[in-house]
């Protein structure tokens, strides 16, 4: 395949998953007895610009139909980190009734509504039709389409944005030149973007292999989000290091014309850290399959251990992480009983390829688990609070990133 960034033919691998399902395609009860298709999930990476990518084996409308299933505003956690970022931007750039803030990816508008709530004029671009039609719901004015150059060009005829910003969406972007010459035209000349997503360097440093999958077409690092900015004639002026998703970045960007904004010594310091880690070097990139081999083999190891002790297991959370890493693993319905989880729209559907069944929480009414596996682990401190009951006839709870934890 070739660099979605810089064209290169590239052929090294950094880590090949096999061949799995769409991790957010989840399936009716009809379903689990048709055909199910499946990609090999592949991860390369170029040895030119060192963005690491997996192929388009599915295409980004596909993938993000009108019946998505993951709504932003589920997590408690999700929200609290969302309102402080809108009262700490507000008056950092100075955003009042007459900016414009402009959200691509908007969701289920789980952030732009505490700027609504601020008298702030926002606007959510949301592709996936079952969450945008809760945003509008909310009074939050959403265009229902993947963000472009063509939109772009659109929507800054009429008026550019003060602020642009988009959480975790820049690994969902298969086209990411596009994509940033779109968010070149919309912003204005003195406006502001932010970006938050997952650190390449940190899913290496914890093995945080089950946050790849098809959804996700790129990995990055610092040192590639510089040079892709840069690339297009924005600059990153600040950057932050979050806790989120099991550790994130949150960038800001600006207009290269724009010296108003100073450069942050934040940049240099992490740009260094990435260096010491050989960010810029093929070498630092293999051997991350077999750090993700000892992670497999060790879970599969205690699962099986314990139901061969009879142990009833069950799972809670259906995140998309999870399918990658249970369908890695090979886990079925036979080891793991269901998945419990929160969501309305994935209750009474199935996992795909491993067809775990979902259900509400209900379950535990009538049924208690020995055993919990927290899927999404990047939440544990909220749902280990959420599960707290479950103690009571001593259940336990269990993560497995980076190795298994009982809780």
């Amino acid at each position: 395949m070739k660099c979605r960034f810089c064209s290169k033919n590239i052929d090294k691998v950094f880590i090949d998953l096999g061949s799995t399902a769409i991790s957010n395609a989840f399936l009716t009860e009809e379903e689990i007895n048709q055909k199910e298709c499946i990609y090999p999930l592949k991860v390369l990476v170029c040895d030119n610009c060192f963005l690491v990518q997996v192929d388009e084996f599915q295409k980004k409308e596909e993938i993000f139909a009108s019946d998505y299933v993951y709504f932003s505003s589920v997590s408690d956690y999700w929200l609290a980190h969302s309102k402080r970022y809108v009262d700490k931007v507000i008056p950092l750039f100075n955003l009042n009734s007459d900016s414009l803030v402009v959200e691509i990816a908007s969701n289920d508008g789980y952030l732009l509504q505490y700027f609504k709530a601020r008298n702030i004029p926002v606007l959510g671009i949301e592709p996936t039709k079952s969450t945008a039609d809760i945003a509008i719901k909310k009074g939050i004015d959403t265009i229902v389409e993947f963000f472009d150059e063509e939109l772009a060009m659109k929507l800054s005829a009429v008026k550019k944005a003060d602020l642009i910003l988009g959480n975790n969406v820049l690994a969902h972007v298969p086209d990411l030149n596009g994509f940033v010459r779109g968010l070149k035209i919309l912003l204005k000349p003195a406006g502001v973007m932010t970006f938050e997503f997952p650190h390449l360097m940190k899913l290496i440093e914890k093995n945080e292999f089950d946050t790849i999958y098809h959804e996700h077409f790129s990995y990055f690092s610092f040192y590639f989000i510089l040079k892709l900015f840069k690339f297009h004639g924005l600059e990153v002026f600040d950057v932050e290091e979050l806790e989120t998703h099991g550790g994130s970045l949150r960038i800001y960007i600006k207009h290269r014309e724009n010296t108003e904004l100073k450069n942050s010594e934040h940049i240099a310091e992490l740009l260094n850290r990435e260096f010491q880690l050989g960010v810029d070097k093929i070498s630092s990139y293999i051997g991350f399959q077999e750090s993700t081999n000892l992670i497999k083999y060790n879970f599969v190891s205690y699962i099986i251990g314990e139901r061969m002790k009879h142990k009833k297991i069950v799972a809670f959370g259906a995140a998309a992480k999870g399918n990658t890493f249970l369908n890695y693993c090979g886990i079925k319905s036979d080891i793991i009983e269901c998945v419990v989880d929160d969501t309305p729209s994935k209750q009474g559907k199935f996992l795909p390829q491993c067809h775990i069944p979902v259900v509400s929480r209900e379950y535990f009414n009538d049924n208690k688990p020995d055993i919990i596996i927290i899927i999404p682990w990047n939440f544990k401190k909220e749902i280990i609070e959420k599960l707290a009951f479950t103690k009571s006839w001593g259940a336990q709870l269990v993560t497995y990133i980076p190795e298994i934890e009982i809780h």
